[in-house]
């Protein structure tokens, strides 16, 4: 089976320890997309782990983890982060794998992404990876894969000082290189997890644009790079919050202000620990934006969510989620391409009671208080797609799994 897992918000929905959680039953996990900017946090007991070019699944012992052909990787910041997995006792020789047609992340890019966001007269807040710098050369046919800085005479017409940065990883980079489509073809495996980036309201097509991440973040990209063709696609979760979070510039019509949210926007962010994985910057907050969700839903196929972060409304006497967008003179539920429209757009909130009661210690759905479970249900009914996990806590067995993700209907 394959089984992809996408972000349904704007990126750190929780995806890490949904996809951790799941890594148990795969075989290998796939990350399709992205590069160092984004940001996946593990908690296992004690233990925290902060990854961001690794797949989650790597973490679960003996399995294989697979950087995937859409992604965009530093080797620099990859091997840095496998430097901590080991000081964390991670044994991660021989199961973290490359595809050899990823692409490859240089030093100047990083400089580059940061320059021309401050040029820009609206700046979209870029992570300064190098991410979008290494995608739109890509796109312009003068990147350079996995594969390239390892043959000799494409690397010899590198640019000296890349040379010279790339040298030290061309070693250890061909121990783990694979053609990934011929890796799944020969594995068979029965188990594939696909894990996504950042979250499909930051895909180029699908989101905000332009403000938006680079690579591909809704599940079509899942295809393209794991290796494996879009009808071998079983199924896709879709992760979200119980609220909202961006982190950067762009339209957030449900975000928390003060004059009319009061201290909510310091609670949700505090309890909820709202500070990016990568940058640590404070992430924007808001009411769960269900008009956003169902369109996410739809437009990526999704047959199961994952809800998360519950639990940071344990203590509020009511909680609120967006129905509809007061948009001019018109009430709209559906999400609009137009920015100046979402720049405008106010939320029409529908209240429930709060369930002022903690759900960490909860192992079952029958369980959990009937507010809470009146929240979900009404999520339920407006996306049209089931809630079969919930998380209640950081640690990856604070999970409550309604219907198995990977048990075909």
């Amino acid at each position: 089976m394959n089984l992809v897992v996408i972000g349904a918000q704007w990126g750190d929905e929780g995806k890490g320890k949904v996809v951790d959680y799941l890594s148990e039953r795969a075989d290998v996990t796939v990350r399709f997309s992205g590069g160092a900017n984004a940001g996946h946090t593990i908690v296992r007991g004690d233990r925290v782990y902060k990854l961001h070019l690794v797949p989650s699944g790597i973490i679960t012992p003996e399995k294989t983890v697979i950087l995937g052909s859409g992604m965009v990787i530093d080797p620099e910041a990859l091997f840095a982060e496998l430097r901590e997995l080991t000081n964390q006792g991670v044994l991660w020789e021989g199961r973290v794998l490359v595809s050899d047609r990823a692409h490859v992340v240089l030093p100047a890019y990083r400089k580059l992404d940061v320059e021309l966001d401050r040029q820009r007269a609206d700046p979209i807040g870029t992570t300064g990876r190098g991410i979008g710098i290494a995608y739109s050369k890509k796109a312009m046919r003068d990147g350079y894969r996995i594969i390239d800085i390892l043959e000799q005479q494409v690397f010899d017409t590198i640019d000296p000082a890349d040379r010279g940065f790339l040298e030290q990883y061309r070693e250890p980079l061909a121990d783990m290189v694979i053609d990934v489509q011929r890796y799944m073809e020969l594995k068979g495996s029965k188990a594939v997890l696909l894990e996504g980036a950042q979250g499909a309201l930051l895909d180029p097509d699908l989101g905000t644009y332009p403000y938006v991440s680079s690579g591909c973040s809704a599940a079509a990209g899942a295809s393209i790079g794991s290796g494996i063709g879009p009808r071998a696609i079983d199924r896709v979760v879709g992760v979200f919050k119980a609220y909202s979070t961006r982190v950067g510039n762009g339209p957030f019509p449900t975000e928390f202000h003060a004059d009319r949210d009061g201290r909510l926007i310091a609670h949700i962010r505090e309890i909820g620990n709202e500070y990016g994985v990568t940058t640590g910057r404070p992430r924007r907050c808001g009411y769960l934006d269900l008009v956003a969700l169902r369109y996410i839903c739809r437009s990526n196929s999704i047959d199961s969510l994952a809800l998360t972060h519950l639990d940071v409304y344990d203590t509020l006497d009511e909680v609120k989620l967006c129905v509809a967008y007061d948009i001019g003179q018109a009430s709209v539920e559906t999400f609009p391409a137009s920015r100046t429209a979402l720049d405008d757009a106010q939320p029409v909130t529908r209240k429930f009671p709060g369930w002022k009661t903690s759900l960490s210690g909860v192992t079952r759905f029958e369980t959990l208080p009937q507010q809470a479970r009146d929240y979900i249900a009404f999520i339920e009914q407006y996306t049209g797609v089931p809630v079969d996990i919930i998380s209640v806590g950081a640690d990856r067995e604070q999970t409550i799994v309604r219907r198995d993700p990977w048990i075909q209907s």
